[in-house]
């Protein structure tokens, strides 16, 4: 099977059009500080004492965040004590310091501070900045991150991870389209993260549905490889499903035989398929997932947890959509989920695909993205205790998500 992780997304142009126009816009805009009705940025930088202050990070956020109003915390007990995250929904830079071994005490701190504050982060929207001085670690830390501060509410921009690894050599192509140095490339793309969450304050999410059939509805997306019959995820969905008034629900089964997986075309012979809309191996993705995604407004995964991994098909997905992401992004639709695992393990396949659809194919990552359950026998699933309330609420964060009229930061 092909990893889902690291398919080179910063290894072709192409991928990297948003950070080009991005960084058009920087001299165009003006600081933010003082605006009215713009909320500040919150930068929460974990610092372990009586460590080694991380210089390099130091200059890049000091650089990147010229111009925006914003408040740095480096402690834990700093969110324990005062009142910053219950004045209301806001805009969160983490920045990671994460040296040669890829540990950080205070930060591991701030995992258990999330973990024990479920809603502490309710209505907030982040981004991430890892540094090490190592190859390794940025992204694995970065993905724990984000979904542990998404079980605690925070939703997270798409492509939220910046990494600045010891080489910087990650930048390549970056600094490349560019035309600037490593060095320069890290702090733009800090810049652009920041910039990018700035606009989501801004902006409402969404579209124009111009569709025939349901105009106005949200339309989601439900993909799954399930048997029906068996499948303790099938059934937990339908429970959610039956409470999802307006909103049009599509789904589409990925059964063995009928999704081939990415061979690994040439760069060119990719790029050239995707901007037909299309893939050298065609069948379902082509003729039904590539439209269902363009005219959806989010997709939602039904994921089994199969030995501690997304099942072949839904891998197969996720590296078949690289041929449509050649010339689509899909920083306007949003990602949720349902994992059922046999014994343990929700959270990795949760962090699977925030990895791959929101960290690498930009999908928008709302907060509590995921329900997670554990059920082995079939049928087991729906007799969990205090199902029927989780399934509520999980149904009433995608409506939450996908129904409001108005923009979470319009005053």
């Amino acid at each position: 099977m092909k990893q889902v992780l690291g398919r080179a997304e910063e290894d072709e142009k192409t991928a990297e059009e948003k950070i080009t126009a991005e960084e058009k816009k920087i001299g165009e805009r003006k600081s933010r500080e003082g605006a009215e009705g713009v909320r500040q940025l919150l930068v929460i930088r974990p610092c372990e004492p009586g460590r080694e202050e991380n210089r390099r990070l130091t200059g890049v956020l000091e650089t990147a965040l010229e111009g925006i109003a914003y408040r740095e915390v480096t402690q834990v007990s700093e969110l324990e004590e005062t009142q910053i995250l219950r004045s209301g929904p806001g805009l969160v830079l983490f920045a990671l310091d994460l040296g040669r071994d890829g540990i950080n005490l205070e930060y591991i701190r701030l995992l258990g501070w999330l973990r024990l504050h479920p809603a502490g982060l309710d209505g907030w929207v982040g981004g991430v900045v890892a540094d090490a001085d190592s190859d390794l670690y940025t992204k694995s830390a970065a993905r724990e991150l984000v979904f542990t501060a998404n079980c605690s509410g925070c939703a997270f921009v798409g492509r939220p991870l910046v990494e600045g690894t010891r080489t910087l050599s990650n930048f390549s192509i970056v600094a490349s389209n560019m035309g600037t140095n490593l060095d320069d490339a890290y702090v733009k793309s800090v810049r652009i993260l920041a910039e990018q969450l700035m606009d989501s304050a801004e902006n409402k999410r969404g579209r124009s549905r111009k569709e025939e059939g349901e105009p106005g509805r949200p339309r989601l997306l439900v993909l799954h490889a399930s048997s029906h019959k068996n499948s303790n995820t099938y059934a937990v969905w339908n429970g959610v499903k039956s409470q999802l008034p307006g909103i049009s629900v599509r789904e589409l089964g990925l059964r063995n035989g009928t999704l081939s997986d990415c061979s690994g075309c040439p760069y060119k012979m990719c790029l050239h398929f995707g901007e037909q809309g299309s893939c050298f191996y065609g069948g379902v993705m082509v003729e039904d997932v590539y439209p269902a995604i363009r005219e959806a407004d989010a997709i939602l995964l039904l994921a089994p947890n199969y030995n501690d991994a997304l099942s072949a098909n839904l891998t197969a997905f996720i590296n078949r959509l690289t041929a449509l992401f050649r010339t689509t992004r899909f920083y306007d639709k949003q990602l949720f989920g349902i994992v059922v695992s046999g014994y343990s393990g929700s959270d990795l396949i949760a962090e699977q695909m925030i990895a791959a659809l929101n960290m690498n194919k930009t999908f928008y990552l709302p907060g509590h993205f995921a329900m997670m359950e554990t059920a082995n026998q079939a049928g087991e699933a729906m007799a969990l205790p205090g199902i029927e309330e989780r399934m509520k609420k999980f149904a009433q964060v995608i409506r939450d998500s996908l129904l409001s009229e108005k923009s979470r930061w319009q005053s």
